[in-house]
Order: C-alpha cells, then structure tokens, then sequence
C-alpha cells in the first residue's frame, strides 16, 4: 500500500507558500524586518497612467556614468555593476539615467557602489555593493520610478507603516523540499499576473549566508534575439495568461491570508520595453499558464521550449553572489530570475520595493500609437557598431537550409 502523506509530510511548493516559521533568534539584528501577514483586504489593482523615466533621460547617460569610479559589464547579454555611487545621494536626473540604464542592461548591481554598463551592447541588471540605503530611502527611490506595488500574498515587515516592502526571508526552522518544486518552477518575473507588472525592481539583502543564495537573472531581449525570424513573428501576435491563483492557493494552504483576491490576465507574448523600444518575450514558469487561441498541444509546447531557454540558455543570465547590505536593481519587463537554494541552514533575508511600470505593449500597439518601430536588440547593437547581421538574422532575407541531403 502506498504511503499517505500526513499533514506534517504534505509538501509545499516553497515558491507559492510564503515561509511562516521563525527560529526563534530574540536577538536578531533586524527583528522589525521579519515576516509578517496582516490579516487586511484591499481592492482589486486598477489602471493608471506611467510614464517611464527613462524615455526623458541623456542616452549617454553622463550625469550618471561620470559619478561612478568603475563600471564592469557582467556578460555581453546582460548586468552591469557601478562602483562609487551612493544611492542615497542620486539626483532626479541620475535616476532617470539609472532607469535607462537599467532597462538596457536588464540588471545592475552595486560592490562598494557598483553600477550599469555605459556601452551601447547594454541589457538589464544593475547591482550596488555595500549600501546604507536604509529601508525608506528605498523606497523612496522606487517611487521615482512609478507608484509602488503591494503584494498581496507575501510577507512584510513587522514594523508599522511598511506595506509596500516585499520580505525576503528564511532561515533554519525552512528546509526547502526539492520534493515540492523543480528548478526551472522557480524562475518568474515579479507578479506578471498584475495589470501593470513591475518595472525597476530593487532589492537590498540585510542578512546572507557566507556563500550560497545567489540570484541569477535570465536576458528576456536576448530570448527573442536568438530566435528565427518566422518564430518572432508568430510570438508577436501571441498572448499568454499569467496567474496569481497558484500564490493565493499557496499562501490559503501555509494558513496565511490572502489581501487580494487573485486575477489572471493576458498581457502579450513578446512586449516592447518604453524607454528602449527593443522586443522582449514576456512569459515565465512561475506565473504564465497558457497562449491564449491555440490548441494546448501547442501552447505547452512553446511555452515549455521558451522556459527551458529562460532556465538553461547559459548566454542569456548573469549571476550575482551577495554580500551585506548589497543592491540590485532589475526591470522585471525584461528579465527573469531565481535564487538558489543551497545556503539552509543559514539565514537568508533581504527587502524588495517593487513599482509598477506600465501595461505590457505588444510589438503592434507599440508601432501604432509611436510612429516608431520595436527593434530586435541584437540587430539594433549591430547596427549602431556598423556590423552587417547574419543572412540568418535578416527578416528581409531568402532563407538557406546550409545543408545538401
């Protein structure tokens, strides 16, 4: 007779069910930071006007760039860090630099103020090392960037008045059961079933283990460049529904409340990013459940060839081990991520602030209502560096198998 679980070995997929232990550590340095789930009901999200900081902001991004003592480009695809720059001292120009930059670079981190790449090859994730940037000042820096999201399942801080933070938090008494979920199950892009997802995303860790956690983010513009251009076509006129259910359900079964009711939406399977015009494909094994208008056969199919390629595509990622009191900002518009769970028993604990950006544009709506044409990054880089693309890469060229039978 096979085993029946009991409520104590039920599994629980760690990614949809917030962590409701503690270990009990009195002594804590940041007890006012740790987990808790108020038990409130919001409305639903409804629509409002965002206009992307970047759109207005020095392509070379100068006022920025000249402030930063050393800037590292993470891969060709995506990351960068800036060393030398203190958030906490950026002007309302740097910031809007900061976004674009951003949105290019897919990522940028900070060492000792690290910062984005100021090359044109750019993508998206930027990683600031050894921030004081407390709490508030952050969030103050992502509300520059678009009002701030409220997450409706996960945890915040148990400190008043701290509903916008997004906690980040295990420790010893969370054993993550690889039972329960599968690598790639972990890479997502914040709360894609929102309306309006997120935009620069940052996140600050406040306690990490000595080695171990690291995130990882995945080039969503590098995504679509690598694929045919009959495949971008067909993606172009796709959209794909994207779930909070499976997080709603999760936090119910961890007995935690749900402060609003979860909603799935359909945003377009290849999206056009504001600020850099360039085409990104907008799906995710975390929150994206099927294509809409196609055949299942089909729609699994695809979307389970896109997130292997999000998941295992080496070229597209850049990966970050954390120290104390780092930052990284990301564009959730144009990456994934994930983070490794290989650090238990140690205590892992960091504070996001997630603004919204705007309703995702397909590649149609994007040319329509700007006049402008979304561009393939890759072709786009190539250009600009006067390098003649592959006959591969050219829509407007005769396809050659490059094979005799």
């Amino acid at each position: 007779m096979a085993p029946v679980a009991t409520e104590k070995q039920q599994l629980i997929n760690p990614f949809y069910s917030p962590s409701t232990t503690d270990d009990g550590d009195k002594q804590y340095k940041y007890a006012q930071y740790k987990p808790t789930f108020p038990a409130v009901s919001w409305e639903p999200l409804k629509e409002f006007d965002v206009v992307d900081r970047g759109l207005g902001a020095d392509p070379e991004k100068k006022s920025l760039l000249s402030a930063a003592s050393k800037v590292i480009t993470l891969t060709p695809a995506i990351g960068t860090e800036l060393h030398g720059i203190d958030l906490r001292q950026l002007s309302d120009v740097q910031k809007d630099e900061l976004s674009l930059l951003v949105a290019e670079r897919g990522v940028v981190c900070k060492r000792c103020a690290v910062f984005a790449s100021p090359s044109p090859d750019a993508n998206s994730a930027q990683v600031f090392r050894n921030q004081d940037l407390n709490i508030h000042e952050q969030l103050d820096l992502g509300r520059h960037w678009g009002p701030l999201h409220k997450h409706a399942t996960t945890p915040v801080p148990k400190e008043p008045g701290l509903e916008e933070v997004h906690v980040v938090y295990t420790d010893s008494s969370r054993r993550p059961d690889p039972a329960s979920f599968t690598k790639i199950d972990l890479w997502h892009s914040d709360v894609s079933y929102e309306l309006q997802p997120p935009s620069a995303t940052s996140l600050k860790v406040i306690t990490g283990p000595e080695t171990g956690g690291d995130t990882l983010w995945s080039s969503s513009y590098a995504l679509y460049s690598s694929l045919s251009p009959g495949f971008q076509t067909y993606l172009e006129g796709l959209y794909a529904v994207h779930s909070a259910v499976a997080q709603a359900d999760g936090s119910r079964a961890a007995g935690k409340p749900v402060r609003r009711e979860p909603i799935e939406t359909a945003h377009p399977v290849v999206r056009v990013h504001p600020a850099t015009g360039w085409k990104s494909v907008y799906v995710n094994p975390g929150f994206t459940r099927r294509i809409v208008g196609v055949p299942k056969a089909e729609s699994d199919v695809i979307l389970a060839f896109l997130f292997a390629q999000i998941a295992e595509n080496h070229d597209f990622h850049a990966r970050f081990k954390w120290d104390t009191n780092d930052v990284a900002i990301w564009d959730n518009r144009v990456v994934s991520h994930t983070a490794t769970f290989d650090f238990w028993p140690a205590t892992r604990h960091a504070l996001r602030a997630t603004p919204h950006g705007e309703r995702p544009t397909s590649v149609a709506d994007y040319e329509r209502t700007t006049g402008k044409r979304a561009r393939d990054r890759q072709l786009d880089l190539w250009e600009r560096q006067g390098i003649q693309p592959p006959e591969s890469e050219r829509k407007d060229s005769p396809k050659s198998l490059g094979y005799n039978d």
